[in-house]
């Protein structure tokens, strides 16, 4: 559908407003809700009272131009209608952050990872969010795009170097790509998670070899501090 859940709002906002980014890419655009939140805290939050006299650049694609409505026309530069894969590679504007929301899942896997090599080209950082399951879906709002195609897991960004993958994000997935975030207060918080974590790993395990507590219970806290580290 032309939306996302709403549980990653607070999250995905945040690292816009954290990434602060002079232009924007949004691929999917759909209602245009990313866009416009976009618009709202880095325009009218930014000190200069100024209404409509947009300074940054948020651009959009949307393979549905049925999706577009005025709004879209007031809060995007510029929408590039047609398919992501078709478009990315065409574009010669580099972008400080590039937004992959709830997008991914309507590629295959093989034609995903062509959409996120063109935004490491296009982009410095990118903000990747998908459902952590997917479900069954079908065309939608008579768009066959719709079509869920993909299940992405943490596994399938192995291969990116500069990223870190938000911890306790409800039913979404959301990876952040790119330097950018090294700097940003939402990185360094995952950061301390970590490191606490960590330690309390050890912590954990110095306390069970002391009391000398049976293996199937250090096997199930090795199990729980895998799972969330």
């Amino acid at each position: 559908m032309p939306s996302s859940h709403c549980s990653q709002i607070n999250e995905i906002v945040q690292l816009i407003i954290d990434i602060n980014p002079e232009k924007l890419l949004d691929i999917g655009v759909g209602f245009g809700k990313y866009g416009f939140l976009a618009r709202e805290y880095l325009e009218l939050w930014d000190g200069r009272q100024e209404y409509k006299a947009w300074e940054r650049k948020i651009d959009g694609i949307e393979v549905f131009e049925e999706y577009l409505t005025p709004v879209h026309d007031f809060v995007y530069s510029k929408i590039f209608v047609g398919n992501a894969i078709d478009i990315l590679p065409t574009l010669d504007e580099e972008y400080d952050l590039i937004l992959l929301i709830d997008v991914l899942e309507h590629f295959d896997y093989g034609e995903g990872l062509t959409i996120l090599k063109e935004c490491d080209k296009l982009g410095r950082n990118i903000i990747i969010s998908m459902p952590k399951d997917i479900g069954s879906q079908s065309d939608s709002f008579g768009n066959i795009y719709e079509t869920h195609k993909f299940q992405w897991e943490r596994k399938h960004f192995n291969n990116f170097t500069d990223k870190f993958i938000l911890p306790d994000t409800g039913r979404s997935l959301i990876v952040c790509i790119g330097e950018g975030f090294k700097d940003i207060s939402t990185f360094k918080k995952y950061k301390r998670f970590k490191w606490a974590l960590g330690r309390a790993k050890k912590i954990a395990v110095q306390i069970l070899n002391f009391f000398h507590l049976k293996d199937p219970i250090k096997g199930f806290l090795g199990k729980f501090f895998q799972f969330h580290s």
